[in-house]
C-alpha cells in the first residue's frame, strides 16, 4: 500500500521511484513506457530493436540500433541503453552507448562515459547558452522512437556537427583528420558487430 503523502519509500524496487518522486508520476510514466514498448515490438521499426532491461523495470530499456547503411557506422550493432526519468514524459530520457563510440555528441570520458549529447535529449526550456531553441529541446510529445530516429540520424551525417561537442578529441579530429577520424569509426563499428556475435 502506497503511503498516506503519495510519496514512494526509500527500499521500494530500485529504478521504479526515488524518494520525493509522487507514485502517479511513475504510474503515469510507467502507462506510457509501456504502450510504447508494445507498439515498438508489434510495429518494429527499421533499424533499431528495444526491450527492457530488466522486465521489472519499465524505466530502462536495451537498445539495439543496426549501423545505418552507407555511413561510417555500416554493419555495425551498436548497444545502447534508454534510461527514464520516473517524470517522464516531462522529463527527458538519457541514451547510453555501451558499444564503444567515437563521435563529438558522444561524451567519451568520465561518469557520462557513453552518454549521448543531441537537442532532442536535453532538458525542455531555453538553452542557457544560446546554442539552441527551446523547440529543438526534449517535448512531452517525444517518444522513444522519435529519440532513436533522432541519434540514428546523428549516426548518418557525412560530417557530424560540430557546434557543441561533448568529445571535445573527436571533434578536434573531424576538424583536423577527418580520414583519421573515419578510420576509427570504422573499425569500432567493425568491433561493435564481432562482439555481438561473441
Amino acid at each position: 500500500m502506497p503511503p498516506a503523502n503519495g510519496v514512494s519509500a526509500p527500499g521500494s524496487r530500485p529504478g521504479s521511484t526515488k524518494p520525493g518522486t509522487p507514485i502517479s508520476s511513475t504510474s503515469n510514466s510507467s502507462l506510457i513506457l509501456r504502450k510504447q514498448l508494445l507498439d515498438l515490438q508489434k510495429n518494429p521499426v527499421d533499424g533499431f530493436s528495444a526491450g527492457l532491461v530488466d522486465d521489472d523495470n519499465i524505466l530502462e530499456w536495451q537498445i539495439v540500433i543496426m549501423g545505418p547503411a552507407d555511413t561510417l557506422y555500416e554493419g555495425a550493432i551498436l548497444k545502447a541503453r534508454l534510461i527514464f526519468p520516473p517524470e517522464f514524459p516531462l522529463l527527458p530520457p538519457k541514451m547510453i552507448f555501451d558499444s564503444e563510440m567515437w563521435h563529438p555528441n558522444v561524451y567519451e570520458k568520465g561518469d557520462k562515459k557513453g552518454e549521448v549529447c543531441v537537442s532532442i535529449l536535453h532538458q525542455p526550456g531555453e538553452d542557457e547558452w544560446g546554442y539552441e531553441d527551446a523547440g529543438e529541446r526534449w517535448l512531452p510529445v517525444h517518444t522513444v522512437e522519435s529519440v532513436l530516429i533522432s541519434v540514428i540520424s546523428l549516426l548518418s551525417q557525412d560530417v557530424p556537427d560540430l557546434s557543441s561537442p561533448a568529445n571535445v578529441d573527436a571533434a578536434k579530429e573531424v576538424r583536423e583528420d577527418f580520414a583519421s577520424y573515419k578510420k576509427k569509426v570504422k573499425r569500432l563499428a567493425r568491433r561493435s558487430a564481432e562482439e555481438a556475435y561473441d
